[in-house]
């Protein structure tokens, strides 16, 4: 990733307090090449996801087909979480979206914007708005400014 999603991403999750740490995972695209369908590349990248996934986690899938939030509605579904006292898991497709055994494994289905968002950015912009969700929360005058 560029530099600028690394500091970004890192910005964002630094903020957070200890209880709403961020862990990024990284998985590996499956091999797109003329032998194998994408459909194929995808459900490799779904069986790795989902490897590292714990059994109670509370999983979201951001989905274009997922629904939208609005900050006050991400904070309250936010605090819901951290109330269930279980790990959250979001997961981000590839280029290709995501296998249907991650949508199937979803909770929920979150979708950030109907249109089509770079992947380095997504990752910057979820860590911001997961932040601003936090500072709703709490009262923080972030979300304000």
């Amino acid at each position: 990733m560029p530099a600028w999603v690394n500091e970004g991403y890192r910005e964002y999750a630094r903020r957070l307090p200890r209880e709403c740490r961020l862990n990024l995972t990284e998985i590996p695209l499956g091999q797109r090449v003329k032998s194998k369908t994408v459909e194929r590349a995808v459900a490799e990248e779904g069986k790795r996801m989902l490897a590292e996934l714990s059994p109670g986690e509370h999983v979201i899938a951001l989905d274009v087909k997922g629904r939208s939030w609005s900050t006050e509605q991400l904070a309250g579904r936010f605090q819901q979480w951290l109330q269930e006292g279980r790990g959250i898991s979001l997961l981000v497709g590839g280029p290709d979206g995501l296998s249907d055994a991650c949508l199937e494994r979803a909770q929920q289905r979150w979708s950030l914007s109907p249109l089509t968002l770079p992947h380095p950015l997504v990752r910057v912009l979820l860590a911001e708005q997961l932040y601003r969700a936090w500072t709703v929360m709490v009262g923080h005058p972030y979300h304000r400014a």
